[in-house]
């Protein structure tokens, strides 16, 4: 079908009308969560080849490995080994202890996030059953208490005979 230059949606309708016949040659059904066969992944080929290679590591993740290496200090003339994070600790304190004021607000902003996460974890863990729960279980032991009461009795003498 050729679009005729009179008429300004001939060419619209000539690509409507080659679409209609390409679906309706095909048994396939595309629309919305169906794509077409020709664009979906291939079995066994990575949609995303040359993403992020398997061992590398994010950033949080190799600031932790870094932080857990171990160092030897001289603390007292004694050869002490401990972690990075906590030689960067005693660094940190050290000079607060010693006067520098950059050091000191660094240290008391970490010491204030520690406080609050140990605050959250105490908190969390403190009310192990509230007041619902403790009256369900004296409900539950009750029950059972009843049960092992009629259990404990004599069974009666017009069943035995």
């Amino acid at each position: 079908m050729q679009p005729s230059s009179e008429n300004p949606n001939a060419k619209r309708e000539a690509w409507e009308s080659d679409e209609q016949t390409d679906r309706s040659s095909s048994s396939e059904r595309v629309g919305f969560c169906r794509p077409p066969k020709a664009t979906r992944f291939r079995k066994g080929i990575s949609g995303n080849p040359k993403g992020r290679p398997k061992g590398s590591l994010n950033v949080a993740t190799a600031l932790m490995k870094a932080l857990r290496e171990k160092v030897v200090l001289n603390e007292g003339g004694k050869r002490k080994t401990v972690t990075k994070l906590e030689a960067a600790v005693k660094q940190l304190v050290n000079k607060a202890a010693s006067g520098e004021i950059s050091a000191l607000k660094q240290l008391l902003e970490l010491a204030r996030d520690a406080e609050t996460k140990q605050s959250v974890v105490s908190a969390s863990q403190a009310p192990a059953f509230s007041e619902i729960d403790r009256e369900v279980m004296e409900g539950i032991l009750k029950r059972f208490e009843a049960s092992d009461d009629h259990s404990g009795e004599a069974p009666n003498d017009d069943q035995s005979a």
